[in-house]
C-alpha cells in the first residue's frame, strides 16, 4: 500500500526502493544528500563508496571519494553545481566538482582543534554560502561555533559558545542561508533553529521542534524551510508520540506549515522515519531524505537486532510531491 504523508499542497507519496545500488553495495548511514541543476542526486554516506550519484529515477551513475573521507556528515551544493562536503570525523570541509575533483580544503584532515576551543574545527557538521560566496561552517560536536570564511578559505570571523542563551549552541548541527543572506543554525540539543545576520548578530529563534537535525532552505517566491527532526534520545520518552522522528515544513518566519510523519514514533515501515539527517529538494519539488538509521536504530531499539532491511534502502527515502486533499 502506498504511503502518503501530509495533506493539501504539502502532500507526498513515499517512493519505495528508489535508489538502485550495485550488487554488494550499501549506504550504511546516509548523512546528507544534494541535488544538482540536472536533478542528479548526490548521496554522501558512510559506506565504502562515500559519494554515490544517481539520476532522478534512482539509477546509479557513478561514485567517488573512496578512501578519502573519515566520516561523511554534511553536503551543500551551490548554483554552479559545486559541492561542499563536511567530514566531522576528519575535521575538514572539502569543495569539490561533481566528479570529485578537490578545489579547496579548509581544515587539516585528521587534526582536530582543542575541544570547545572555538577554533576551527572540532567535528564540524555542515556548510552554507552567503550571497557573496562566503562559506559558513557549523562546528559542531566538539565546538559550539559558526565560522565564516572567504570564498578562498580565509577565516573572517566566528561566533557562538556553549549554552542555551541566544547565540549559544548545544550541538550546532546544521546551517543554511537564504537569498537575503540570513543565516539559520539548527541548534539540535536546544530544540531550536537560531537566526542570525551575515555577521553573526542574533535575530530570533524558532522553537516548536524536537532535536532539529536536517535543515534545508527551499528556493522560490515564498521562503520555506524543511527541518528533519530526531525523536527522543532517551529511554524514558523513547515511545512518546508526536515528537518525531519527522519532517516539519515552516515558512520564513518559522511558522509551522506542515508535518510529515512522526505521529507514532520511529519505525521501518513505509512512511516512518528513524533518523532524518540530510535533506534536499529537486526541481519538481520532490524531497530526498537521508537517514543515519544504521547508527540510530540500535539506540532506539536496543533489544532488537538490526534487521536485514537496514542494510538495504531504508537510509534514503524519496517523497514525490502529490498535492491533493
Amino acid at each position: 500500500m502506498t504511503a502518503i504523508l501530509g495533506r493539501g499542497e504539502h502532500r507526498y507519496r513515499v517512493v519505495e526502493e528508489w535508489a538502485k545500488l550495485p550488487e554488494g553495495w550499501e549506504f550504511k548511514d546516509v548523512a546528507s544528500v544534494a541535488v544538482d541543476s540536472k536533478d542528479r542526486v548526490y548521496v554522501f554516506n558512510r559506506g565504502e563508496h562515500p559519494m554515490i550519484v544517481f539520476d532522478r529515477d534512482g539509477n546509479c551513475l557513478r561514485s567517488w571519494g573512496e578512501g578519502t573521507f573519515a566520516r561523511a556528515h554534511g553536503l551543500h551544493i551551490d548554483a554552479n553545481d559545486i559541492l561542499y562536503c563536511t567530514d566531522d570525523g576528519g575535521h575538514f570541509v572539502r569543495k569539490c566538482t561533481t566528479e570529485g575533483k578537490v578545489l579547496l580544503e579548509i581544515g587539516v584532515p585528521g587534526q582536530a582543534a582543542p575541544y570547545m576551543s572555538g577554533m576551527p574545527f572540532h567535528r564540524c557538521t555542515h556548510t552554507a554560502l552567503s550571497p557573496k560566496g562566503e562559506i559558513y561552517v557549523s562546528d559542531g560536536y566538539g565546538n559550539a561555533r559558526v565560522h565564516k570564511f572567504s570564498p578562498d578559505g580565509k577565516l573572517l570571523l566566528s561566533w557562538g559558545e556553549p549554552g542555551t542563551d541566544p547565540g549559544q549552541f548545544n550541538i550546532a548541527h546544521n546551517i543554511a542561508t537564504d537569498p537575503q543572506g540570513w543565516v539559520y543554525v539548527a541548534d539540535r540539543e536546544n530544540h531550536r533553529v537560531q537566526v542570525f545576520d551575515g555577521n553573526g548578530r542574533y535575530e530570533t529563534q524558532w522553537v516548536n521542534m524536537h532535536r532539529p537535525c536536517g535543515l534545508y532552505c527551499c528556493r522560490g517566491p515564498k521562503a520555506r524551510f524543511i527541518i528533519g527532526e530526531l525523536g527522543s534520545g532517551m529511554g524514558v520518552n523513547r515511545n512518546h508520540p508526536n515528537i518525531g522522528p519527522r519532517l516539519s515544513i515552516v515558512d520564513g518566519d518559522g511558522k509551522l506549515v506542515a508535518r510529515l510523519g512522526g505521529e507514532a514514533g520511529p519505525g521501518l515501515e513505509t512512511g516512518k522515519f528513524v533518523a532524518p539527517h540530510g535533506l534536499a529538494v529537486d526541481s519538481r519539488g520532490d524531497i530526498y531524505v537521508g537517514e543515519v538509521s544504521y547508527t540510530e536504530y540500535p539506540r532506539l531499539f536496543p533489544d532488537n537486532a538490526i534487521p536485514w532491511r537496514m542494510r538495504s534502502l531504508q537510509k534514503l527515502q524519496k517523497l514525490n510531491q502529490a498535492p491533493g486533499p
